[in-house]
């Protein structure tokens, strides 16, 4: 069924600027990514019904695309995305319902709003088929400008304000995957930072014992001969050769002290826990603080690196306790959760407020926030005044490659 030539109220004829064209892109002058994509198919077998349109809009600053069948709007459709497509209810082959049934169908364009321009005498059953094709509406020829234009805006509107959001849901997205590699990039560093640090310490340790270590050995045994062959009557003398060897001894004291703050060597033979263990004795003997240490009955699985964070982490949070806390006793705990490995250092001190738990100037706590980076693990610091604060650190547990040192193997 043919129906006459689109008829426009108000308008014998096309007034105004040429029809804005597919070959009409703006020239000189910057325009808005989003306006520029901002198109309407218009889809009507009648030429002069098509002119029509595009003089109707001409005004809108919108790209018209026009078919002149239904085939020919799908196609169109494959091509590009439009805000609103304008479709004659009736075109011989592939007719305007037919043609929006199998757009609804398509992925990509299944949201398309379709309006359907329909004669006044179209019976009630037809309407009916329209909506059900996916029509959003009806306008009835001849079409009343303002009521046209005024649903275009609004389709079109809608069009650009979704891909404004959805560049923004991109850029969001771009901007997330930027800060993962950003922090994944930041992690690796860290790891090797540590790796580095932890290498050198364990071979300045190793340069002291074979080296300083030995000479200061022997050092002590070329005194004792020179000491054995001392004169007798010569207690001046003895005096002086015993306080060079109590000086000597001191020495090798201090230096196996700097050994094991360099590389514990009970961390390298009997494993994390024991390591653990040995550093709380160390402490409350050195600062007589009583530390009070909850260790695994079981023997724990862990690779070398997190065995050397979490030691390292627990020497640095027992210097805070030291340093700022004003603590008379420390509860340490170690335990294995079946994804995380966990140390809480809990005093009795003064306790740290939020503001100093976040500080830039809190050296302590940024050096065991940065240990724990390479792991993706977390830093949980709390405190109440005048009764204490707690830490609690974990990293995740990784796939054991390496048995810890001192542990046996199941």
């Amino acid at each position: 069924m043919r129906f006459p030539p689109m008829e426009v109220y108000g308008m014998s004829r096309i007034h105004g600027r040429a029809p804005l064209t597919d070959n009409d892109a703006p020239q000189g002058r910057a325009m808005n990514s989003i306006q520029t994509q901002a198109s309407i198919l218009a889809v009507d077998d009648d030429t002069r019904s098509l002119m029509a349109l595009q003089g109707l809009l001409a005004d809108m600053s919108l790209r018209v695309v026009t078919a002149k069948s239904g085939d020919e709007a799908l196609r169109c459709v494959l091509k590009q995305d439009f805000a609103v497509i304008l479709m004659d209810a009736r075109m011989p082959g592939v007719d305007g319902f037919e043609a929006a049934r199998l757009i609804r169908e398509r992925e990509r364009s299944r949201h398309t709003p379709i309006i359907f321009l329909t004669s006044a005498y179209e019976d009630a059953p037809s309407v009916t088929r329209g909506y059900e094709a996916g029509a959003v509406d009806y306008i009835v020829k001849p079409l009343r400008p303002e009521v046209l234009k005024s649903k275009i805006s609004v389709f079109v509107n809608l069009y650009r304000n979704n891909a404004i959001l959805m560049q923004e849901v991109r850029d969001r997205m771009t901007a997330e995957e930027h800060l993962k590699t950003s922090q994944q990039s930041l992690r690796a560093l860290a790891s090797h930072l540590q790796s580095v640090r932890e290498e050198e310490w364990t071979r300045i340790a190793r340069e002291i014992h074979d080296h300083l270590a030995q000479a200061l050995t022997g050092l002590k045994m070329d005194l004792a001969w020179i000491t054995s062959r001392l004169p007798k009557g010569s207690s001046a003398l003895r005096a002086k050769a015993q306080s060079m060897s109590g000086l000597i001894d001191s020495t090798m004291e201090s230096m196996h002290e700097i050994m094991s703050q360099l590389r514990p060597e009970v961390l390298d033979r009997l494993g994390l826990a024991a390591a653990i263990g040995w550093q709380a004795g160390e402490f409350q003997r050195r600062s007589g603080i009583r530390c009070n240490v909850s260790l695994p009955q079981e023997e724990l699985t862990v690779d070398r690196d997190r065995s050397t964070a979490v030691f390292r982490i627990l020497q640095e949070l027992l210097t805070n306790v030291v340093r700022h806390a004003g603590a008379t006793r420390v509860d340490v705990a170690l335990r294995a959760e079946p994804n995380e490995l966990l140390l809480t250092v809990a005093d009795n001190g003064r306790g740290i407020d939020e503001e100093a738990a976040n500080s830039a100037k809190s050296f302590g706590l940024m050096g065991v926030r940065e240990r724990v980076l390479p792991f993706g693990g977390r830093v949980e610091i709390s405190g109440v005044r005048a009764q204490g604060s707690t830490v609690t650190v974990a990293l995740p547990a990784a796939a054991a490659t390496q048995v810890e040192p001192g542990a046996k193997e199941s």
